[in-house]
């Protein structure tokens, strides 16, 4: 045997593995044994427990079939420690597997905690060092698994309410405006409400916007007219905010004015609807026998009452900066009245995209027709007047559809949505303007 064989073979032990003594500086240092178990992993028994203190190095069976369980990671770790995970019993989909992280940062992030709830799933965890701490490896897992939240601020406004066809000699009452809800800095809901708390939304999750439809026209006959529809923002972990449609416009001797984010405003024997708390206010009525019908409720203010032949005003909305330039939305719908003289006047929308009402030629005026509430502003109907002895336009007009709003840092904005949503920016925000339904995936 030649010298290089004879000094190789002093490293070789009985069984064939090389030796880590005796090594000199010239040859292999410090080789170190291999841990315990198949690739470096010591297979321990299967966890029944609800909870498990993990050591690197180690495999667990993970059985869930009467329980969930919690994982504790090690409190602190080095570069390269692993821990391997996997479901025994194929029942992690029933009860889940949630890590603690123990203060240490996992795929970058100290919160939330990790769940895996996916049956058959295995978790192999490996520490990368503090910046990024844990990070699973394995196929099925090497997801966000601690996705991370941020805030957005809202402004949600229904559709509003119709009006009701006139009939004889009377006036209307106007639509009320749909319910306006806001949280952007420190503005004001509807109905005297304070500024709402902004939502809170997790990267991944996806949140529907639903927007609503002003409400519909009555017919000649008085009949037909209805409240605007909800919109809406809902999604998992969030509360859902819900605006609530404006009440529809009263007719002469038919339905009330409505309940709703504001209420319709009354007509002859019938009176106005009231609004929601933090929402909008309630509408107006009639106050000299047939001839008037009152305004419709508005985000800021209750609808006028109608009197001396005169049309109530819509109550006003209310304007928001939340897009980066005032606009005001949320207007009650105008009563309609009929001409018994030249100083007569129909009632006018609130500011906010109210329509206005309309007026008769009882005493040979002009004839004013009423307005619908202008699209995705909420904005209540005009209310009309009677078509008897040539008195003008006697149906109803619609509601102004609503809106959703939702502004957020552009550092934050994934750029994922549905439905066509406007987008533009504000300084470091981006702002979603919602007309018609859709999503937003945070």
């Amino acid at each position: 045997m030649g010298t290089r064989t004879r000094k190789f073979a002093n490293f070789i032990g009985a069984n064939g593995v090389l030796s880590a003594g005796a090594l000199n500086n010239n040859s292999l240092s410090a080789i170190t044994a291999l841990p315990s178990g198949v690739g470096g992993i010591a297979w321990q028994s299967v966890v029944t427990a609800s909870t498990l203190s993990a050591v690197a190095g180690r495999g667990y069976w993970i059985d869930t079939t009467s329980n969930a369980c919690t994982v504790t990671l090690p409190a602190s770790a080095s570069n390269g420690d692993t821990i391997v995970l996997a479901d025994y019993a194929r029942n992690w989909g029933t009860n889940a597997v949630t890590i603690n992280q123990n203060s240490l940062n996992f795929q970058g992030n100290t919160s939330p905690n990790p769940v895996y709830n996916t049956n058959g799933q295995s978790v192999t965890l490996i520490y990368s060092g503090a910046t990024k701490g844990w990070i699973p490896t394995v196929d099925d897992d090497v997801t966000l698994e601690t996705p991370q939240s941020y805030s957005v601020d809202f402004l949600v406004i229904a559709g509003g309410g119709g009006s009701q066809g006139g009939e004889y000699a009377t006036g209307s009452g106007g639509g009320g405006a749909g319910g306006y809800r806001n949280s952007y800095s420190s503005e004001t809901s509807g109905g005297g409400g304070s500024s709402e708390t902004e939502l809170t939304l997790s990267a991944g999750t996806v949140y529907t916007v639903t927007v609503g439809a002003g409400g519909t026209a009555g017919t000649s006959t008085g009949s037909g007219a209805s409240n605007g529809s909800n919109s809406s923002i809902s999604g998992t972990g969030i509360t859902t905010i819900t605006s609530t449609g404006g009440g529809k416009g009263a007719g002469y001797l038919s339905s009330a004015g409505g309940t709703g984010g504001s209420g319709g405003g009354g007509a002859y024997v019938t009176s106005s609807g009231a609004g929601t708390a933090n929402q909008g206010f309630a509408g107006g009525n009639s106050t000299q026998d047939e001839r008037t019908g009152g305004g419709g409720g508005g985000a800021s203010a209750v609808g006028s009452n109608g009197t001396n032949s005169n049309g109530g005003n819509g109550g006003a909305g209310l304007a928001s900066s939340i897009t980066g330039s005032s606009v005001s939305r949320g207007g009650g719908g105008g009563g309609g009245s009929i001409d018994f003289s030249t100083t007569t006047t129909a009632g006018t929308g609130g500011t906010g995209g109210g329509g206005n009402g309309g007026k008769s030629n009882s005493s040979g005026g002009s004839v004013v027709n009423p307005t619908a509430g202008s699209e995705n502003t909420g904005g209540g109907a005009g209310g009309p007047t009677g078509n008897g002895g040539g008195f003008g336009n006697s149906s109803g007009t619609t509601g102004g559809s609503g809106v959703v709003i939702l502004r957020m840092a552009t550092a934050n904005y994934s750029g994922t949505t549905t439905g066509s949503p406007t987008v533009s920016t504000d300084g470091s925000d981006t702002i979603l303007t919602f007309n018609g339904d859709g999503s937003y995936t945070a």
